[in-house]
């Protein structure tokens, strides 16, 4: 018969065990994330809309220049806490928000006030917008290049961190 060995936890192999779990997690957040991407069809820079201020967005003005398209909702706690990561992106990238379902201008501008958020808002309060580009999971987040290939989709909670990287990786 054969003993058990217990084996000693020390430094390193808690180390080694930490970072094959989060490397475990990634792989498994990244297969998850490309499972759930939406197929689009459609391009954002045929549109035109007005934001929750009623200043209108071209995004054909955005071309040039990366641009983050960033569907979410009020309603969604996983958004909530993803706020900030895009408020962050925000200070020195285009980013123009979309909130799905989310009630009247003035409730999305109180939210946006409540939580010191200051990116563009479109109001798609019906959900035409997000139906159009197939989003049924949120949040989700497109990254455009300059010249305004959609280049990343992340769907769900997204680091600023992460999304810095990526718009480190086009153009």
């Amino acid at each position: 018969m054969s003993k058990k060995v217990k084996e000693k936890w020390t430094a390193k192999r808690v180390i080694k065990e930490i970072i094959t779990t989060l490397l475990m997690l990634f792989v498994i957040s990244m297969g998850l994330n490309y499972l759930r991407q939406p197929e689009i069809n459609e391009h954002i820079y045929d549109y035109e809309r007005s934001d929750i201020k009623e200043h209108k967005i071209n995004f054909n003005d955005y071309k040039g220049k990366p641009l983050v398209v960033h569907f979410w909702g009020t309603w969604c706690p996983t958004c909530k806490l993803e706020a900030s990561n895009i408020e962050v992106i925000s200070s020195k990238h285009n980013v123009v928000s979309i909130a799905v379902n989310s009630g009247s201008n003035e409730t999305i501008d109180l939210f946006m006030k409540e939580h010191d958020l200051n990116y563009r808002v479109i109001n798609d309060a019906e959900g035409t917008l997000a139906k159009k580009f197939n989003i049924e999971v949120y949040p989700t987040t497109l990254i455009y290049n300059s010249k305004g290939v959609l280049k990343f989709t992340e769907v769900g909670y997204s680091t600023s961190l992460g999304l810095k990287a990526r718009l480190g990786l086009i153009d």
